[in-house]
């Protein structure tokens, strides 16, 4: 009798470990984990998640770079690590919506190898043309295209990138026709537009808003729902091709098998650190924008954001490698 009470004392104290380092969570600094490389507006974004963050979780958060492979790498870097909450990782519309889609062979599957904690962030595309072409808008743009068929040309970051799946959807939906010319990223291809080397372009706004500035280039309209004022009140291409929107995003995602209540208290962190209004500024300043979901919506938002991906992959005849 005495030796079954010390082995079923020994095994409650056992299970009451796991239990007691879960209400206990986090017991040490947080590693999040950016697939992307330092300075894209993936990284500039988590890096200021991961200041606050650290606040409101009451623990440090440092960020760990693991660039490759569209953002693959680091997934499956993270993927690996413990399910404690100890290790996140900031996922985007490159790493978990395009990416999957250009590779034939993967180590997971985004949908079902990662707990989904929440969206955090949206980041509108816009449309610019080159200033000297005296485009102001959408219709302008649409129009100008009709008119010199065969001889516009639409610049991208590169084959199945944001900026050229997003270009295709956009030509396609408002029925008119572009020379894909492909750069090696984002920068190279507003350049080229700047320059009048293209006509034009459509990418993730930190790309664009600062080329603006300089009066080279000429911003027409946002990828976010009609009606939507963000931008200094740049217009959504929505009020000229009705019902477009074509947005990349941000969201935190966790080794799979991550305890509820770490679940729990990751997502009151995350909520109370994206209510911050220095958050909101840093987010802003790089063309982001705060969406704090469920786990569910975020889910849900990813399933559609692959579709939306794999339709224009397809119209722009892109194959996996």
């Amino acid at each position: 009798m005495r030796r079954r009470a010390f082995v079923g004392a020994g095994a409650a104290g056992l299970l009451a470990g796991p239990a007691r380092a879960q209400a206990d969570y986090p017991v040490r600094p947080v590693r999040l984990i950016v697939p992307n490389s330092p300075g894209s507006s993936v990284d500039t974004v988590g890096r200021a998640l991961a200041l606050h963050l650290g606040t409101t979780l009451n623990q440090s958060v440092f960020v760990e770079n693991r660039a490759g492979a569209s953002g693959l790498l680091g997934l499956d870097v993270g993927r690996a690590a413990p399910a404690d909450g100890h290790t996140l990782m900031v996922a985007s519309t490159s790493s978990m919506s395009v990416a999957p889609l250009l590779k034939k062979a993967l180590p997971f599957d985004v949908m079902r190898d990662f707990d989904f904690v929440a969206q955090i962030a949206v980041l509108p595309n816009v449309v610019a043309a080159n200033a000297g072409l005296g485009i102001n808008n959408v219709r302008g743009l649409i129009a100008y295209a009709k008119a010199h068929p065969g001889r516009v040309n639409m610049a991208s970051a590169g084959v199945g990138s944001i900026s050229h799946l997003a270009g295709v959807a956009l030509s396609t939906a408002a029925g008119f026709d572009s020379l894909h010319v492909p750069y090696t990223g984002g920068g190279p291809s507003v350049a080229s537009v700047a320059a009048g080397q293209s006509h034009w372009t459509i990418a993730p706004a930190p790309a664009i808003m600062p080329m603006a500035k300089t009066g080279r280039i000429k911003p027409l309209g946002h990828s976010m729902a009609r009606g939507a004022s963000v931008l200094e009140g740049l217009p959504s291409i929505a009020d000229e091709v009705p019902g477009f929107e074509f947005n990349a995003w941000i969201g935190i995602v966790a080794p799979k098998g991550l305890p509820p209540p770490v679940l729990t208290k990751v997502r009151s962190a995350l909520d109370a650190a994206l209510r911050l209004p220095a958050l909101e500024t840093s987010f802003a300043g790089n063309g982001a924008f705060v969406r704090f979901t469920t786990p569910t919506e975020f889910r849900a938002m990813l399933t559609a954001d692959i579709e939306l991906n794999r339709r224009a992959m397809k119209t722009a005849a892109i194959e996996p490698e």
